[in-house]
């Protein structure tokens, strides 16, 4: 029998994916999203592997039903008015139509100061972006450091999808390049970052890093009121400690409510047809809505353990899928 209450597709709300990659000027995600009853926003992200960011900002401007975060090139960072670069980079991309920044986890794992060590995000020389996006309300989207089961043995970390990844790409498991900067040190940076500049607003992404224990996240949403989170990629972590305690999870979601944003992190990059990407991303929205809307017992490919649904109420499920996209990036249409 189908307990499940709420379906994605019986909303009677407009959803919006936050946190995507439009990456293929076929914009198939975007009119799949449209024909789904969901909006997205697409984050341009300095990734080596991705476009170009100008080009990643005109595949955004070009599709449909979608909004778009700019970002700025740290290719000339070090040398003398590349802030200034960066900041007309930003100007640009707001101007037309960017709802937001963001920044990327190359900044504290990748750039690398002339004596070796590695350029963190509380650097100085953030410090007139910084103080140019506090000043001009723009939201700052911050993927910094990466999941805690990267600093972690294979076999130690708590989810299946981090121990392909990292299994698959050893040179950015950090557990095996004790020479980069740790785990502690990515967080310490970005709160630094929080402490200098307090009125600056302030998404982390990926659960801010912090996905492994919601008592954790809870400290730090407590201790910096204005931020928010969002959820890309980071569900599985969710569910894997619903599998030991689902009513420690609904609690805590329901106390921070107004601060949790959905976005599923998918690719469009023309490597799957448009019906591929349309079956993978229709039944992670299916999913994910579902564990937070439903109180049955539940698997996904990724979590070792069932665990059961959430079932919260329509009232905050119209939040996470949709209104604090609208709160934290204001510009949203």
């Amino acid at each position: 029998m189908d307990t499940r209450e709420l379906r994605i597709d019986r909303c009677n709300f407009n959803k919006i994916d936050a946190h995507v990659h439009l990456n293929s000027p076929a914009q198939s995600l975007s009119i799949i999203a449209k024909n789904s009853g969901f909006s997205v926003v697409t984050i341009n992200t300095e990734v080596p592997f991705f476009p170009g960011i100008s080009d990643q900002k005109k595949i955004a401007q070009k599709a449909p039903n979608t909004n778009f975060l700019t970002t700025f090139s740290t290719v000339n960072w070090g040398k003398n008015g590349w802030q200034d670069e960066a900041i007309q980079q930003i100007e640009l991309g707001v101007n037309e139509g960017a709802v937001g920044v963001k920044i990327w986890k190359n900044i504290g794992m990748e750039i690398q100061n002339m004596n070796g060590s590695y350029l963190m995000a509380d650097d100085s020389s953030f410090n007139p972006i910084y103080k140019f996006l506090s000043e001009n309300r723009i939201p700052l989207l911050a993927h910094l450091g990466e999941p805690k089961n990267c600093w972690l043995p294979v076999e130690e970390m708590t989810v299946t999808s981090d121990r392909d990844y990292f299994s698959n790409h050893p040179q950015y498991h950090m557990y095996l390049h004790k020479e980069m900067p740790s785990y502690q040190d990515q967080l310490i940076a970005r709160d630094r970052i929080l402490d200098k500049f307090p009125g600056l607003p302030f998404i982390g992404a990926h659960l801010a890093s912090i996905e492994w224990s919601i008592d954790e996240l809870a400290l730090w949403l407590n201790k910096y009121p204005s931020t928010g989170v969002d959820l890309a990629e980071r569900v599985c972590h969710l569910q894997h400690q619903a599998s030991e305690n689902p009513g420690k999870v609904r609690d805590f979601i329901e106390n921070y409510q107004d601060r949790i944003i959905y976005g599923s992190d998918q690719i469009d990059d023309a490597t799957h047809s448009e019906e591929e990407l349309s079956n993978i991303i229709r039944a992670k929205w299916e999913n994910e809505f579902r564990f937070f809307s439903d109180s049955d017992i539940q698997t996904a490919w990724n979590v070792e353990k069932p665990f059961r649904g959430l079932k919260l109420n329509e009232t905050i499920l119209k939040k996470i899928f949709c209104e604090n996209a609208l709160k934290y990036y204001p510009l949203l249409r």
